[in-house]
């Protein structure tokens, strides 16, 4: 790389600090190496924080030599890097000297920190969307024309913020939102809310269709990897400020229906209702168990993650602990396994139901476990759930499984109850199990004092009413086919699978089947994971040792009664509603776009967050185009399934007039942007990382401000402060004249004009602990952790750190307190604290769903039918209409799945060169059986093609086109079959093409660009054409189903 092209523009870091003499022509990216006295095991020259170069979110000491960062280790106060971690009480002094266990990735954070392609200055583009040339453009002009709008780009006007977010009394909002409600439910007629509302109609998307919303929703912030603090602070500026609908994550590129069944299957009982679920997954406790069984996952790689997980697992088979791994590919896990247990990808789902099988038909399930109906029943067997298992579900003419049978389909009649909030009744008709003698037992699922316990394989006529248990459903499900039919349709051996049913059950409940991804990025992933999470349910492992486990968190928003600062107050709340642009947790037959089926557009009652709806949604108008899109964090071009869709989509401004980023710096998406903010990296800024579900103890890890800021300076309500993305949604709310911003936003006296007037507060909510008689108040630090804080911070600027401006914030009784926090990165219960009686402290402790009366009464939007209200099985590959998909007939003889590497993760680490020495590029991966049979020798030259992308190119409008080729590597551990590739190689931004800033052409870095990446082959949608395949109920883009064929280049 030639230092010389830094110096031409200061929009880059690499400018910036190649001018000012700091960056070195022989390491570009490299603040570590010295040759003085080490200084890394002192106290003050480290501060505690957390990592972000994946989503573990692991606990990192950030070592600060020169007021530079010089290397990062792991936190040993950590439960995430240090099982179990040092004692809370642990001085400081001693902890220095405690270095805590990273990944790869970890360690190399000091290169995304200085990675000279970092942008310290916003850009504005200087030419098409997708040519990457820009110009660099003051911050206080950014913010003053996204606001205002204008003929921006000489390409005619677009409107700019004042004008699309058009409501502004939430007075008004609450009235159309009630009013459309009553429209809905066909109370008011629509003439007649027009005719109401006729000086608010103006406010509105379309006043014949209200449920669409405001105008506002024509505006959405859209984001990647987010945390807490900066998610509270972009909904507050979304939702509450703003009044739009659209803020949406990225889960459903991740592992949404892994999300979305936790959801469903937390649904509760409440008020006739269920609902309540939260959006959730479980996972193993890992350091606990007897049998350890990973579908779908990667521990040693990925899977959050290796620090918190790798231990653990090698330090229990070294105790002799059994684990078996499923993957098509023979992975880290794989590869240490007692048993790996090479599937079809789509083979998942058959798996589970042969697991089902077995252990029913051999009574090896948890009897006693699953005859509890409702709560006194499992309190009185020490159980911290219950199921659905042994309830009855009425069927229909068909025979097929509907509602639940209640007490007055016996003859019943139901009770009035009053409503919590004291606002009328609600009816309480009672679910029906059968006693083992086979008369009726009536219940309340939440009843703590009246034990119900039911049969579990059962099917009949109560009073004349066909039904079954929903045990006997799931039964009659995994007993409609042979177990060696099941174990075909899986591509394993029943032998190995009947070993595996056998020790699963022959643990108690110290055995757990953990899943990811390869469970549930399918089109049926939705009810693969439903079915898996039953298997664990067969056992009862729900809250105990060696069992599924939830993730726990310390409050820090301040909403509960009882805590100090209260950061969800707001003057003048908003709250966006109506039809979002992903038309999620909505129904289609519910609303007035309905007109038959299918509709336009998938509609998503049970999920959110669906990442890949949201800009091919906007791409075909559908419920109603966007005007704005802001995009924090995220690379959908890159990460999502036929990402090339995407860059069509944004490439056209007539589709997404004004689209918005906040980036590090320019990647693979923000290519297509018309303004690119910068944004601060992990080292140099707050967050509240929160936990995962494999994580026993409650925590509250907290990432802080490590690094200078290395982005410009901005004035924002009069206060100086770096660039970020704060300081953007500060800037614009300043410019807009938003309520919840600056002064008194929280209340009288509490303003919020800069980042700290929120996380501050935050850290003193976390600190005070979840009691609300302060009796979980952290220790307060005395005068030597205090002058250790002190000195840590000292290369710290004022815009980010003034001693006195936080002690102001939090106020000097909870000052100390939060000193001592921050000291340790944040507050963690003691390993051994997490645990009581062979059963987790931090417990679910609540029903488990295994049947969902809800999808029995809602319609698919693109069929009409109801949904499969339980975790059956559904043959898979699917199109958004349910017909199958055979490419495999048409040639497409590989199906293709996609694994990350412990060195990489999709975009953020690409710059990281410390991580390429060990893997420079990805490969083509192919079994040894699939290479000879096609001619393919180890470094071959392949091009990737589907039936959805025959020409194998990411067709990237202006920017060109990008070949899918790579090297062909051979594996004999890969199912025949199958072909793989890494993720986070393959760039053509990030640095590794041709860009211009201010007229000067950067040169590009050809290290970032080396591999192939290959989500353009997976298959779009044949019925949406732009868009992915999808999974219906539980929102996933669809990664492990794409039938591909490798030609020879």
């Amino acid at each position: 790389m030639d230092r010389r092209c830094f110096i031409k523009t200061s929009a880059l870091l690499g400018g910036t600090l190649a001018v000012s003499g700091w960056l070195r022509p022989d390491s570009l990216a490299d603040a570590s190496a010295s040759t003085s006295p080490y200084t890394g095991n002192m106290p003050e020259n480290m501060i505690f924080s957390a990592c972000q170069q994946c989503n573990t979110q692991c606990g990192i000491k950030v070592k600060i030599k020169d007021g530079q960062v010089a290397k990062i280790d792991g936190n040993p106060f950590s439960p995430w890097t240090m099982t179990p971690q040092l004692p809370y009480a642990t001085a400081m002094a001693e902890a220095a000297s405690f270095d805590a266990s990273l990944c790869p990735k970890g360690y190399a954070g000091i290169q995304t920190l200085y990675d000279p392609y970092r942008i310290v200055k916003v850009l504005k583009r200087a030419g098409k969307r997708g040519e990457n040339r820009w110009k660099s453009i003051p911050f206080e002009q950014a913010v003053a024309e996204v606001v205002a709008g204008g003929d921006l780009f000489g390409e005619g006007h677009v409107d700019g913020l004042n004008a699309i977010i058009a409501c502004r009394d939430p007075k008004i909002a609450e009235a159309l939102q009630k009013d459309t409600a009553d429209v809905l439910a066909k109370k008011l007629t629509l003439e007649d809310f027009k005719t109401k509302q006729a000086a608010n109609l103006k406010y509105l998307i379309d006043p014949d269709h209200p449920d669409l919303g405001l105008k506002n929703n024509q505006f959405c912030l859209n984001w990647g990897r987010l945390k807490g603090g900066r998610s509270e602070l972009i909904r507050r500026f979304t939702d509450f400020s703003c009044g739009s609908y659209n803020y949406h994550g990225h889960t459903t590129v991740c592992q949404g229906s892994l999300y979305f069944s936790g959801k469903a299957m937390s649904d509760q009982f409440v008020e006739g209702k269920f609902t309540d679920g939260s959006k959730f997954y479980w996972q193993g406790d890992t350091g606990n168990a007897e049998f350890l069984l990973f579908v779908g996952a990667s521990p040693f790689e990925a899977n959050y993650g290796p620090p918190l997980r790798a231990g653990k697992i090698t330090r229990l088979q070294h105790e002799g602990v059994k684990v078996a791994v499923v993957d098509p590919r023979c992975s880290k896990a794989a590869s240490r396994a007692w048993k790996w247990l090479p599937n079809k990808p789509d083979g998942v789902g058959a798996l589970a139901q042969a697991m089902i099988r077995w252990i029913i038909e051999n009574k090896r399930f948890d009897e006693r476990y699953l005859k509890n109906a409702n709560k006194a029943a499992a309190k009185a067997d020490n159980e911290p759930t219950w199921s659905q298992a042994c309830w009855l579900v009425k069927l229909d003419a068909n025979g097929k499984p509907g509602p639940y049978l209640r007490g007055s389909d016996l003859g019943g009649t139901p009770e009035k109850r009053p409503k919590k909030d004291g606002k009328g009744d609600w009816d309480f008709d009672p679910f029906v199990c059968l006693d083992d003698a086979g008369n009726p037992v009536l219940f309340d699922p939440n009843d703590d004092k009246s034990v119900a316990e039911g049969q579990l394989l059962w099917s009949g006529e109560p009073s004349g009413v066909p039904a079954k248990t929903v045990l006997q459903i799931y039964w009659e499900e995994a007993s409609a086919k042979p177990l060696a039919e099941w174990c075909k349709l899986a591509g394993l051996s029943e032998v190995d699978v009947v070993e595996v049913a056998r020790e699963f059950t022959s643990h108690g409940k110290r055995a757990v089947a953990d899943l990811h991804r390869g469970v549930s990025q399918h089109t049926n992933g939705f009810y693969n994971v439903v079915a898996w999470y039953t298997v664990n349910t067969l056992i009862g492992n729900h809250d105990w040792m060696g069992g599924l486990s939830k993730a726990t968190n310390f409050n820090y928003d301040g909403a509960a009664p009882g805590k100090p600062y209260d950061c969800t107050a707001h003057p003048a709340k908003l709250k966006g509603w109506g039809v979002s642009i992903i038309r999620h947790q909505t129904a289609y037959d519910k609303s007035t776009l309905f007109s038959g089926y299918p509709a336009k557009r998938v509609w998503y009652p049970f999920c959110s967050d669906i990442y890949q709806e949201v800009i091919p949604s906007a791409g075909d108008g559908y419920p109603y185009p966007l005007k704005c899109l802001m995009l924090y964090m995220g690379t959908p071009v890159y990460s999502l399934p036929a990402g090339h869709e995407i860059a069509k989509i944004l490439a056209d401004p007539k589709k997404i007039p004004l689209f918005i980023t906040s980036d590090i710096t320019v990647g693979e998406t923000s290519i297509f942007a018309d303004y690119v903010f910068p944004d601060v990296t992990y080292l140099e800024r707050w967050e509240f990382v929160g936990s995962h579900p494999s994580m026993t103890p409650k925590v509250g890890a907290i990432r802080q401000p490590a690094a200078a800021p290395l982005t410009d300076s901005c004035t924002v309500y009069g206060q100086q402060m770096p660039i970020c993305l704060e300081s953007m949604l500060l800037g614009l709310a300043e410019k807009m004249g938003l309520a919840g911003f600056g002064e008194n936003a929280f209340g009288p006296g509490r303003h919020l004009k800069r980042m700290d007037d929120l996380y501050l507060p935050m850290c003193a909510n976390m600190a005070y602990g979840d009691k609300a008689d302060g009796s979980e108040k952290i220790p307060a630090a005395d005068k030597t952790e205090m002058d250790i804080f002190l000195a840590a911070r000292k290369h710290l600027p004022a815009t980010v750190f003034d001693a006195k401006r936080w002690e102001a914030l939090v106020g000097p009784e909870l000052w100390p307190s939060v000193v001592a926090m921050l000291n340790r990165g944040g507050r963690f219960q003691a390993y051994d604290k997490a645990y009581k009686d062979g059963q987790l402290v931090n417990k679910y402790g609540k029903m488990v769903g295994l049947y969902f009366e809800n999808m029995v009464k809602a319609k698919d939007s693109m069929t009409g039918k109801a949904y499969l209200p339980y975790g059956g099985y559904l043959p898979s590959p699917l199109d958004c209409t349910d017909k199958p998909l055979d490419d495999a007939a048409a040639g497409y003889d590989l199906t293709m799945i996609t694994y990350k590497a412990v060195t990489q993760t999709k975009s953020r680490t690409s710059g990281d060169y410390w991580l390429q020495a060990p893997y420079p590029e990805n490969f083509v991966e192919l079994a040894a059986a699939d290479a000879a049979r096609l001619g393919f020798k180890a470094g071959d030259a392949v091009k990737i093609v589907s039936a959805s992308n025959t020409e194998g190119v990411w067709d990237l409008g202006p920017f060109g086109k990008k070949f899918m080729i790579g090297k062909v590597r051979i594996l004999e551990g890969l199912r025949p079959g199958v072909t793989a590739f890494s993720l986070g190689h393959g760039h053509w931004a990030y640095g590794a093409g041709q860009w211009q800033i201010d007229g000067q052409a950067i040169t590009p870095d050809p290290r970032r660009a080396t591999g192939v990446h290959g989500n353009a082959a997976m298959r779009v949608d044949p019925v949406l054409k732009n868009t992915c395949l999808v999974d219906k109920v539980g929102g996933s883009a669809v990664f492990y189903q794409t039938q591909v064929k490798l030609v020879k280049v």
